[in-house]
């Protein structure tokens, strides 16, 4: 590569579970710099997963399960080789994995029908985690055009 890599930021964990991957949620849930709202949002939403989960688990296990259901092994890439546009899947970088999960969860979240944003996040990850809802029909999506054009592999960059 000609560019030097980009540095890692720090980030911290969040100031209730200690979890750096709830700041990083945080981080993409939060709009104009509203963090201390974004905050509130994602803990009212992992209350409202706490009661309606039960006893089995408890809301922040049920938000990282959620998380794991919804990451996507492989997506396509679109390459253009001769004078046809193909798609070629391709894994997907660790980082990379986190970050579109926790977007897809965000954004059909918020496409929802519930009152607040803490309701319609906690439906999504509730949702998510019984393998059901729309960021995981993403995943699956996104899984059968890897495999439909798996044939296409070759041409991996």
């Amino acid at each position: 590569m000609r560019r030097r890599k980009a540095k890692q930021h720090i980030i911290l964990p969040d100031p209730k579970f200690k979890d750096v991957q709830v700041t990083k949620f945080v981080n993409n849930l939060m709009l104009a710099g509203k963090k201390s709202t974004a905050f509130s949002i994602f803990y009212d939403a992992i209350g409202i997963v706490d009661e309606k989960s039960g006893e089995e688990a408890n809301g922040l296990d049920v938000f990282k399960k959620a998380l794991v259901n919804v990451t996507p092994g492989v997506e396509v890439k679109s390459r253009r080789v001769g004078g046809a546009t193909y798609q070629i899947p391709t894994p997907v970088r660790d980082s990379r994995k986190d970050s579109m999960a926790m977007k897809w969860l965000i954004g059909f979240a918020r496409k929802r029908n519930e009152k607040t944003m803490s309701e319609k996040l906690a439906a999504e990850i509730l949702a998510a985690f019984k393998e059901e809802g729309a960021a995981y029909k993403k995943k699956e999506d996104t899984h059968r055009m890897a495999e439909a054009n798996k044939a296409f592999s070759h041409f991996r960059f």
